[in-house]
This record gives structure tokens, sequence and C-alpha cells, in this order.
């Protein structure tokens, strides 16, 4: 391919407190509580994953935001993709992107992934016990787009042909997804801009979203939790898992087989193949047993060498010239609590970033 590869690098915004935290988790609260709190559920198990060289950052801060995009930047990383919370008007964690567009020493190109989940305590069992509640009207469906608009007309937001970028993650939860795009995209022509470049992630009928809801294109979420290798097969960890279940009280069966091979993760990934105008998707690791006491998903034993093969297989098969942009998206810079980062760890340095650079700069 002639344009070079642009990565892109799926970002969590909750390194600061916010009110809403402090109430529902205990003053003080943010991504790093978790973090410091793992512990490794068996011998060889990578736990905790703590931050080496930008340390224990405070996204309120100016320094930690521009020592992340020097970073991002020396590495070959084209920007970020920033999770937005939107609740019928109510913003949460939007302090570090809105502190952003007030600051040019943050040039870093960016765009937004719209988490429109419930909020609910999912991470400790309780994900019927809602904290935030998603609802959807035409009301807000204009809102929500003036919104948009505001972060659309920065001239770092990534734009395809003009067209702001912008990513619905559960499409599936609207009671009229092609509704609400059909509002959003004669709202942001009427703003100045040819069209809404507008995508989901890939579900199992995301086709039909395409085709049928009126997106534009996919990106393929990973680690894809429908595509699973075989368990990671040990006597001794399962041996382990079962006792260790028994002590918390958790449901026994099948609990062990929650723990993954990343290498065969990988190449179950390789052998599925490329899906039509669908960005691809790579994750350095996974582990979100810092975040969820049960029902915790394990990618293990991820090393940059395994990394660095799946992302060479990207690269060298996916179909470029397909899609208007070459953007690959990486899954995640920082979601420290899922075991799922390619900012510098005291356990890899710089490896992820890296082979990142490596392979993606040849």
């Amino acid at each position: 391919m002639s344009e070079k590869i642009k990565p892109i690098a799926i970002y969590l915004p909750q390194f600061h407190p916010i009110p809403e935290n402090n109430e529902w988790w205990g003053n003080g609260f943010t991504e790093w509580t978790n973090v410091t709190k793992a512990k490794p559920l068996f011998e060889g198990h990578y736990q905790p994953h703590l931050p080496a060289d930008l340390g224990f950052y405070d996204l309120r801060l100016e320094e930690a935001r521009v020592a992340q995009e020097t970073l991002a930047k020396s590495k070959g990383i084209h920007g970020f993709c920033y999770y937005h919370y939107w609740f019928n008007g109510k913003r949460v964690l939007e302090d570090p992107l809105k502190r952003k567009l007030n600051n040019i020493k943050e040039d870093l190109p960016f765009m937004m992934c719209w988490a429109n989940e419930n909020w609910t305590r999912v991470w400790n069992g309780g994900e019927s016990d809602v904290l935030l509640k998603q609802e959807y009207s035409d009301e807000d469906d204009f809102n929500h787009i003036q919104e948009l608009i505001t972060y659309f007309n920065d001239e770092r937001y990534i734009k395809v042909n003009g067209k702001p970028m912008f990513i619905i993650y559960r499409p599936n939860l609207f009671p009229d997804i092609r509704r609400t795009i059909a509002l959003w995209r004669a709202e942001v022509k009427k703003a100045g801009f040819p069209d809404l470049y507008i995508g989901c992630t890939k579900a199992v009928d995301y086709e039909n979203l395409l085709n049928e809801n009126g997106f534009d294109f996919a990106f393929e979420f990973q680690p894809s939790f429908s595509n699973r290798p075989q368990p990671f097969k040990n006597s001794f960890l399962r041996r382990y898992f079962i006792e260790f279940l028994r002590r918390i009280k958790a449901p026994i069966k099948n609990k062990y087989e929650l723990v993954y091979d990343y290498e065969a993760f990988a190449k179950l990934q390789i052998d599925r193949g490329f899906k039509p105008n669908c960005y691809p998707t790579i994750t350095p690791m996974w582990d979100n047993s810092a975040r969820r006491k049960v029902n915790y998903f394990i990618l293990h034993n991820s090393t940059p060498d395994k990394y660095k093969y799946w992302l060479k297989h990207i690269k060298d098969n996916y179909p470029w010239e397909k899609m208007p942009e070459p953007f690959l998206f990486i899954n995640a810079w920082n979601e420290w609590a899922e075991g799922n980062h390619i900012e510098p760890c005291q356990k890899w340095g710089t490896a992820y970033l890296d082979a990142t650079k490596e392979i993606l700069s040849k």
C-alpha cells in the first residue's frame, strides 16, 4: 500500500476524580483505585499492571495529557479515540477532552466513541443496579448532535473527506438508530460539513447495520469475546481457580475457563479473516480481573513479540485499498484496569509501543 497506516488508540478518560464516582465508589476514586488493588490469581499471572514512564497521572493536569501525546506521537500513533459519555444531556468524564480543546499544545488528532450503555455496578456483579440510565428520544438526539458539533468543529478532530468520524458502541440499544443517524446527518450538514462519517462496533449482524440503518463503517472491537479459543488447559490452574472461587463464594462452574492463551486467541482472530467495510482492531493484552471480581476475562501470556506477530499480519493482509483511510484501531491506550494498554508499564516498559512503531513504520 502507498499510504502509511494510521493507528488510532482507544482512550479512557477515567483518571481523575468526579462527583459521581466519589458518590458511588468513595471519595477520590479513579481508575487507578482498581488498578492498585489487583493481585495475581495464579502462578505466572501478570497483576497488578502498574504504570512506568507516565506514572499515576491525573488527567486534569496539562502536563499529564501533553506527556501522553508526546509519547504517542514519538511512537507513530496517529490519534486517540476518546470514550464519550452522554446521558440525556448529562456529561461524565468529559473534563480531559474539554481541556484539550482549549489547549493548542495538545495537537494530537482525536475522535470520539459514544459508550452508550447504562452505567451500572457491573464491576462488582451488580449489573442490574443502574447508576446512570441511558434513554433515547428525538429531542435528546438533537441536543446531543449539537454538543458533538462543538467537537467536530475543532481542526484536530479526525475527519474523512471532510466528514467527522464518530462511533456508536452499542447501536442495538437504540429504539430507531436509522432515525437518529438521519437527524444527525442533517444537523451536521447544516453546520457546514459535507456529511457525518459514522460507524459502530462490529456485531453479528453488522452488515445489516451498515446496509439498512445508515452506518458508513464498522470497527472490530478486540478482544472479540464471541470468538474465543479453548480455555487455558492446566490442571494446576483449574484446581487453583476452583479453590479461589470457593473462598469468594462465587459459582464454580467453568470459571477457570475464563483464562485464555493470548497467542491462541490471536491466531483465532487471524484465521477468521477480515470483514468488508470493517476497520481492523488489535489488543496488546487483556485482563479485567482488577475491575471485576467475577466473570473476568484474561488473555494470559501476552508478549510484545506475540502482539507484533498479530499486528504484522493485519498490516500485510488487510485490504487497505478498500477503505477511504488506512485506520487501524488499538484497544487500548490506557485501559489499565482491564489490563489493556500500550502505555508503558513496569513489566514491559515501552515494548508494545516500540513494536507498534517498528511494524507500522516499515
